[in-house]
């Protein structure tokens, strides 16, 4: 039980990350690395305020605005300097393991003793007695739920349309009088504000911020989106969004799977890049086939 309470719990954080990469992945066409800094620049505010006395609460809205600043400094570089956007995220990643360890004070702040979102007063005291071992679960299952719909409402508004039509078409953008760099910055702001919320939550869920935890939070992004738009494909009830948060906890619960098969934990970041290797190829090749068959289609 323990196990798959894991699971549900880190999926669900990492969903609200992948939410994030779904936008600059899929809908931006953007592979922003920023994410490897900009999720653990969420988990160093998170520690620091809580540890400084600061309720746990606040510090969702304070990260998520931070992460948007890093998103809007990420497409200025981009847009503005001309720079290449995989470069440009890489140079924000690389910046921000800087700017973490001078917001932290040092590689590891525990708060272990702190009120979070998941353990304080109010809500130990409303949560009734026999829920309390689903406590954290439950937490982060509706935070990443009203995350999910949030981001569905703005995709429903004209920015978010922007937003699609930019990825898809940008020319068709500039024709609406409509500044393509500008929608695209808006979008990393989003994007990167999604993940810091994701590394804030993290912070508090394990009652620690670490230097370290940012390696390999693209890679788990993708994996996450890849997965969950990949086999939820045809699965015409769901919102592509949905589909993100699903494949988020299938990518835990595979990793769940390798360690309680025994693998050591130190071969966690080789079992994540290789799940990711056999989930791109599989993605690859099952697009393969489905390219083969609409050609041999249209040739009828």
């Amino acid at each position: 039980m323990a196990l798959v309470l894991s699971v549900f719990e880190q999926g669900f954080i990492y969903a609200i990350m992948a939410l994030g990469m779904y936008i600059t992945y899929k809908i931006l066409d953007f592979p922003d690395m920023t994410v490897d800094g900009s999720f653990p620049m969420g988990a160093a505010i998170t520690a620091i305020l809580i540890s400084r006395g600061m309720n746990a609460a606040i510090t969702l809205p304070i990260c998520f605005v931070a992460g948007g600043v890093v998103g809007v400094i990420t497409g200025l570089i981009h847009v503005k300097l001309k720079v290449r956007d995989l470069l440009s995220g890489i140079i924000m990643m690389t910046a921000l393991y800087s700017v973490n360890l001078t917001i932290a004070g040092r590689a590891n702040v525990p708060i272990y003793n702190m009120n979070t979102i998941f353990d304080n007063d109010f809500i130990n005291g409303i949560m009734p007695t026999v829920l309390k071992p689903f406590q954290t679960v439950i937490i982060v299952t509706i935070i990443a739920v009203l995350t999910k719909y949030i981001l569905d409402a703005y995709m429903a508004t004209k920015s978010g349309f922007l937003l699609r039509a930019v990825g898809d078409n940008d020319t068709l953008v500039t024709s609406l009088g409509v500044d393509k760099g500008m929608v695209k910055i808006v979008g990393l702001a989003i994007a990167n504000g999604l993940v810091a919320l994701s590394g804030c939550i993290f912070a508090q869920q394990q009652r620690f911020f670490d230097i370290s935890i940012g390696t390999g939070t693209a890679v788990i992004g993708l994996a996450s989106v890849i997965i969950g738009t990949s086999l939820l494909k045809k699965v015409s009830f769901l919102r592509i969004t949905s589909s993100v948060v699903i494949g988020s906890i299938i990518y835990k619960a595979c990793v769940a799977a390798a360690v309680r098969l025994g693998l050591p934990s130190t071969y966690m970041k080789f079992v994540t890049s290789a799940l990711f290797l056999l989930i791109l190829v599989f993605s690859m090749e099952k697009n393969g086939r489905n390219n083969t068959k609409a050609g041999k289609n249209v040739s009828k």
